[in-house]
């Protein structure tokens, strides 16, 4: 039973801005949703800024910045950030040179058990794109039951990396950096304020358990109707959630920030 309630459009009057999951949050099989794609560009014309957070990685992300109009993504569940610069992207990290380069052996040895041990598992396709972490796929070309994920899960964690699901990865990484530690790095990146203070005037919108760190840090947290698949998975739910699923739902989302300007 969610303990969610449908979404108050007039909760989210005032807010600030929105960061949210891609995922099944902004895409549909794995592309941007139409309604989300049109939400997206009526918020950027309202000067509302959208910092999306993501367990995809750069290289999935930096040919997506350049058409999606968002003012940030931030890759990899906060490893590495895309900011729009000009006609490009600054790229930034949440590590040094030299840590990446330490973690990346203990990583690349970490998905080769994973393939070794767990059978039926692959890793993401979108691999390679990857710099500050690994995918196993789950529910996007492969597909692992609840204790095939567990036990990805388990291995990762045995070998001291950070591990969350998405609605289609189960994503390690090493470090304590997060989708929050990402939010709060991007308010200071960009416009050089913290987080604390104002969360309350910031939604952020998700779709999955890997989400649910964000859905208890922020007063204004919302899950897309789908998110309702992940039941029987989530420990903390987000206060509101919509009627409709992915894109709809952000949609949703988004008139409600714009009926309040």
């Amino acid at each position: 039973m969610s303990q969610a309630v449908e979404l108050d459009p007039g909760a989210l009057h005032g807010v600030l801005g929105i960061f949210t999951d891609i995922d099944d949050t902004l895409t549909a099989e794995g592309r941007l949703d139409p309604p989300a794609a049109a939400a997206l560009a009526e918020l950027q014309a309202a000067g509302v800024p959208v910092i999306a957070v993501t367990g995809r990685p750069l290289g999935w992300c930096v040919p997506q910045l350049g058409i999606w109009p968002l003012a940030a993504m931030v890759a990899e569940n906060g490893g590495v950030a895309l900011i729009p610069d000009g006609d490009g992207a600054r790229i930034e990290y949440a590590q040094s040179a030299a840590e990446r380069a330490a973690n990346a052996l203990r990583l690349r040895a970490t998905a080769e058990r994973v393939l070794r041990e767990l059978p039926g598992t692959a890793l993401a396709r979108d691999s390679d794109g990857r710099v500050t972490d690994i995918a196993v796929d789950h529910s996007e070309f492969t597909r692992l039951d609840e204790a095939g994920i567990a036990a990805v899960v388990r291995l990762m964690q045995e070998e001291g990396l950070t591990a969350t699901v998405s609605s289609i990865h189960v994503n390690g990484w090493i470090g304590s950096h997060s989708k929050l530690t990402a939010a709060q790095w991007m308010l200071r990146r960009l416009y050089g304020r913290e987080l604390a203070p104002e969360i309350g005037r910031w939604a952020y919108v998700g779709d999955s358990t890997n989400d649910q760190q964000m859905f208890a840090a922020f007063p204004l947290s919302v899950g897309v109707a789908n998110l309702r698949r992940f039941a029987a998975q989530l420990r903390t739910w987000p206060r509101f959630i919509t009627a409709g699923e992915r894109g709809a739902g952000f949609a949703e989302v988004a008139r409600a920030v714009l009926a309040g300007r």
